[in-house]
């Protein structure tokens, strides 16, 4: 039986093309995988709040020090953290906003990407810590077109979310991409045309 863990970023709810589009990796997930079973984590109605000084002390203070607030700032991102280790395949509905991805995701990486949890450092740098047998599906969108041309160099998006996931050990990683969503003549088709490329492995 396959764990899914399904990682929502878009806020605009089901008007969201990244919801639309992970929704459908999802789908074709459970139609070669019947009795997977899927957790979704919705950063926009669960948010993970935005990394401050009290989160990185906590993070880089032995547990048994940790105050009462402290406590409960590391089990949650324990909780995220086991989330990531359960699952078989993860699915990140991520939209393009200003070039980078959403505040909510990153906020979520930031209690995810911790040392002695998803990635620890040696002689030999680092090396991750979840298992290199996961699979990684990235469910992209964007108004413009960022997979080709002028403007593939402005994608900080998708090489981002590969290099965390790879930073964690997870290699194996399929993009879905729905572009130019802003623009006519393109917009139209674009989101059948990505649901449309969806093979699971």
């Amino acid at each position: 039986m396959k764990n899914i863990l399904h990682i929502i970023s878009s806020p605009r709810g089901e008007i969201s093309a990244s919801r639309k589009l992970g929704k459908a990796v999802i789908e074709k997930i459970l139609e070669k995988y019947p009795d997977a079973v899927v957790k979704e984590r919705d950063l926009t109605k669960n948010a993970v709040p935005v990394l401050g000084e009290v989160h990185i002390s906590t993070f880089f203070t032995p547990p048994q020090d940790h105050s009462p607030e402290q406590q409960l700032i590391n089990r949650y991102s324990e909780e995220l953290i086991a989330e990531l280790k359960e699952a078989h395949m993860i699915v990140i509905d991520s939209p393009m906003y200003n070039f980078s991805v959403p505040t909510s995701l990153k906020a979520y990486f930031d209690f995810t990407s911790r040392a002695g949890y998803t990635f620890k450092y040696s002689e030999d740098g680092p090396k991750g810590l979840l298992d290199d047998d996961k699979k990684l599906y990235i469910a992209f969108t964007s108004g413009n077109i960022y997979s080709t041309g002028p403007y593939q160099v402005f994608d900080s998006n998708v090489p981002y979310i590969r290099h965390i996931f790879g930073f964690y050990g997870i290699s194996d990683v399929s993009v879905f991409r729905a572009e130019g969503l802003a623009i006519p003549g393109i917009m139209e088709t674009s989101l059948e045309k990505a649901i449309g490329t969806i093979t699971i492995d």
